[in-house]
C-alpha cells in the first residue's frame, strides 16, 4: 500500500487507486454529485456556469464528470462539448457515437489480428531443414 497526502485536505491515507483523494474528501465529492446531477435534473437549460456557481464546484469537476459520462446535459441546454476526434457536437462522454463505434471496431480488428499473428505456424516435413553438401 501507497501513502498519499489527499490533494483536498492534505491528509495522510492508504491510496489504493483513482484520484489521490483520502475517503472523507471523495464521500464529500460523490454528495456535491449527487447535488449537481438533481440541479441539472430540475434546470435541464443551465449552462455549466450556472451549474457550478449554484453548487460551488469548479468548472473543471462538472467537466470531468460530463466526460466520464456520468453527467449529460440536454440538447435544450446550449452546453455541447467536442468529440475529441471529430470534432461533433455532443453533450456527454469524449467521442461522439460515430466515433466510438469507429474506435471498438479498430479494437476489435487489431485484437483479431493479434491472435492471428500469435499462433504457432506447422513445421513442414524436411522443408525447413539445413543441408548440408558432402565433399
Amino acid at each position: 500500500m501507497e501513502v498519499r497526502s489527499c490533494r483536498s485536505c492534505r491528509r495522510l491515507f492508504n491510496y489504493l487507486g483513482g484520484p489521490p483523494l483520502c475517503p472523507a474528501c471523495r464521500d464529500e465529492l460523490e454528495k456535491t454529485f449527487f447535488t449537481v446531477k438533481e440541479y441539472i435534473r430540475n434546470n435541464p437549460h443551465a449552462t455549466i456556469r450556472d451549474v457550478a456557481d449554484a453548487n460551488e464546484v469548479s468548472v473543471n469537476q462538472i467537466q470531468q464528470w460530463v466526460r466520464e459520462e456520468r453527467l449529460q446535459f440536454s440538447s435544450d441546454s446550449g452546453v455541447a462539448l467536442q468529440c475529441e476526434k471529430c470534432g461533433a457536437k455532443i453533450y456527454t462522454g469524449r467521442y461522439c457515437d460515430k466515433c466510438k463505434a469507429g474506435l471498438a471496431n479498430g479494437l476489435t480488428k487489431a485484437f483479431s489480428d493479434d491472435k492471428k499473428h500469435a499462433e504457432p505456424k506447422k513445421k513442414e516435413k524436411d522443408g525447413n531443414k539445413m543441408r548440408f553438401l558432402k565433399k
